[in-house]
């Protein structure tokens, strides 16, 4: 077993095992995680003796996210912090395009850079606790890592919902939605890595782990509700539209509201029209994308803002510049999708 002090390397059998091994943090991605990370699937992708490769965390969580404290403190100080997001966006795409199955074993919360990490994988498997979410527009930020690639094809435009709203989804609705692959008891899951180290047979070690009879929580009853208000205009209509809702769906619509006008009306347009936009576009073409959004929203006020509020005073009462939907100038959302000074981001 190898160590770089939080993230865990092991050739266990016909595996290659990484276990995220920062639990007092939730396993939130540093930058020293996301290089050791990246470098191991290297070598993995190329050893005949790996099948595959399993992804843990310790403690209650699998991956709440990255590092965004220390991208603020960085980023306060006058240089935005855009080795941190290139490095881990390129990780991104080392686990989209990894040639071997890539079994990511979830519990607790998989949110942003920790949905980077396991929803691109082959395999995701989904304890009865985990909870999938990109909450990044109520910290001034957007849904990266090329999650956009995945919202934006999942059915019944729940992708749109989930990254306005931040819209946390259970076991069921990530299920339901496309997000998980597999649903096994999280006391399963030491099972599963050994008789993964000992076969290498990905799909016959999952089989019984097919989900079957397990229901959404919530989406089923709201899927037709929530495309018929999001699927079209912009955040103003779809604000509009939620808070016209009548009938059974009127609670799920007056959160929805409620959530949504609590996050940076600037991240609400530039995240619209990112999701929209990544329909058309490949996975690279999304990190890409991703890179150019990042590389400006660092250079601005609003995630430094949210960072604060969320993390750093814990006050929960972030001042948004501009403050209102709109306010905010059609301009200013396009100068987050040309290409930054540094250029595009290259991948391998």
């Amino acid at each position: 077993m190898s160590a770089d002090a939080e993230i865990l390397f092991e050739r266990r059998g016909r595996i290659g095992l990484v276990t995220l091994d920062r639990p007092a943090a939730l396993n939130a991605l540093t930058e020293a995680m996301v290089v050791a990370l990246a470098e191991k699937l290297r070598e993995w992708q190329h050893d005949d003796a790996v099948a595959a490769v399993v992804v843990r965390g310790k403690g209650r969580a699998f991956c709440a996210g990255g590092d965004v404290r220390r991208a603020y403190d960085v980023g306060r100080d006058g240089t935005p912090l855009t080795t941190f997001f290139r490095d881990e966006y390129r990780l991104n795409a080392a686990v989209r395009h990894f040639p071997k199955p890539y079994v990511a074993l979830v519990h607790g919360y998989v949110m942003g850079g920790g949905a980077g990490i396991s929803v691109h994988g082959s395999h995701r498997v989904f304890a009865e606790d985990a909870v999938f979410s990109m909450p990044e527009t109520g910290i001034g930020f957007f849904p990266d890592v090329g999650v956009s690639h995945a919202l934006a094809r999942l059915p019944h435009e729940i992708g749109v919902y989930c990254a306005l709203a931040s819209a946390r989804l259970a076991r069921g609705d990530s299920l339901h939605a496309g997000i998980a692959t597999h649903a096994a008891p999280a006391g399963d899951f030491d099972a599963i890595v050994e008789a993964l180290a000992s076969t290498g047979d990905v799909d016959a070690v999952l089989a019984p782990y097919v989900p079957q009879s397990i229901a959404p929580e919530t989406l089923d009853a709201v899927d037709a509700e929530i495309e018929r208000i999001f699927a079209t205009g912009g955040v103003e209509a779809i604000l509009a539209r939620l808070d016209a809702a009548e009938g059974p769906h009127a609670l799920f619509a007056e959160k929805a509201a409620a959530d949504i006008r609590t996050k940076s009306p600037t991240s609400l347009k530039v995240t619209l029209r990112q999701v929209r936009a990544a329909r058309e576009l490949s996975f690279d073409d999304c990190i890409r994308l991703d890179y150019r959004i990042a590389s400006h929203i660092l250079t601005g006020h609003d995630f430094y803002e949210g960072v604060r509020a969320a993390l750093v005073d814990k006050d929960r009462q972030p001042r948004w510049r501009p403050a209102g939907l709109a306010e905010v100038d059609a301009r200013a959302v396009e100068a987050h999708f040309v290409t930054p000074a540094d250029g595009d981001l290259e991948l391998e």
